[in-house]
């Protein structure tokens, strides 16, 4: 058996789900007493090797054309599915990242292959990988198998730990793959780089309000505290069905699972769907008026009061303290 486990870059920088998918393929691997090599694609991406080799990558394969800076679904499935051929990879491990959703389904369809999309672990039972993911909105989980004999696993990004470790040999195989032009069925021509706060996902510090903070009026509190620290705006699954705040600012088991240094919650009371995407954060503050909060059951540090008097002063006092 062989996995191929493909390690997402964008801009020369690998992402955060590519060790986390690279870390899985191997725990997996070395139950299955299987082979296993990373897949990475883009242009000059030469210096960003080592890393991998830091969270046990041994084996690397790359893809390389000047024209590969930027992400082209039709160009990269293509990349994938000549290198899972070549490799004759029957397991297949993705991030279930904004690049993953769109390239595991086509993928998926050249290949003929099952795809369990979304997984939040992966395990292996009588030489089978049995994949856990979320269904129902995220209000239960079921333990998949994918039957087909091209196997794909999409994983969730912040849920499976990466820990570097003894770093090891790097093998490092340089592909060509014939990419005409025809393959590039849209091209970038323009990009505006956002100078707005960090996505949840990557962001090292978070600060989300919940319906405690009674509208979205009141929503500059969180925004002011988030600027001071340099963090990324959070929100609850209510406050976004309200349409408060974006979707992409929603973390839970329904929004995007975080794993931050710092997790401030805001009025956020803790429903079992927020705390499955937030709980792994490495401090936990809540603020919330209600003593019984089950927020409080998971955080490092809690705050009984109310928000609109907590934040600002908090906020005040950050900023004299880090002299913003």
């Amino acid at each position: 058996m062989k996995i191929l486990a493909f390690a997402e870059q964008r801009e020369g920088k690998f992402k955060k789900s590519a060790f986390e998918v690279t870390q899985a393929a191997r725990r997996i691997a070395d139950q299955l007493e299987a082979e296993v090599a990373t897949l990475v694609v883009g242009d000059r991406i030469e210096k960003i090797l080592p890393e991998l080799a830091a969270y046990g990558v041994s084996r690397v394969l790359i893809v390389q054309d000047s024209r590969l800076h930027f992400y082209s679904t039709t160009v990269y499935a293509k990349i994938l599915y000549e290198i899972a051929q070549r490799e004759q990879a029957s397991v297949l491990l993705l991030p279930a990242s904004q690049m993953g959703k769109d390239l595991a389904p086509r993928l998926a369809a050249k290949l003929e292959a099952g795809i369990a999309a979304d997984c939040v672990a992966l395990k292996v039972e009588n030489g089978e990988i049995i994949a856990t993911r979320p269904v129902y909105a995220g209000k239960a989980l079921v333990d998949v198998r994918v039957s087909s004999l091209i196997k794909i696993f999409t994983l969730r990004p912040n849920v499976f730990t990466a820990s570097p470790m003894n770093g090891t040999a790097l093998a490092v195989e340089q592909i060509s793959i014939d990419l005409n032009e025809s393959d590039f069925t849209s091209k970038v021509t323009e990009v505006k780089v956002s100078e707005g706060r960090p996505d949840v996902t990557e962001a090292s510090i978070i600060v989300s309000g919940g319906r405690g903070m009674k509208g979205p009026e009141n929503f500059h509190l969180i925004e002011k505290l988030a600027d001071v620290l340099g963090a990324a705006v959070g929100a609850s699954r209510a406050v976004v069905d309200a349409g408060w705040r974006p979707h992409d600012e929603q973390v839970g088991q329904t929004g995007k699972t975080v794993s931050p240094t710092l997790y401030i919650a805001c009025g956020i009371s803790g429903a079992v769907q927020h705390l499955a995407g937030m709980s792994s954060s490495k401090y936990i503050v809540a603020i919330n008026k209600d003593k019984d909060a089950p927020i409080f059951q998971v955080a490092d540090y809690g705050i009984v009061g109310d928000v609109f008097e907590i934040v600002p002063a908090l906020t005040e006092e950050l900023k004299r303290t880090l002299n913003k």
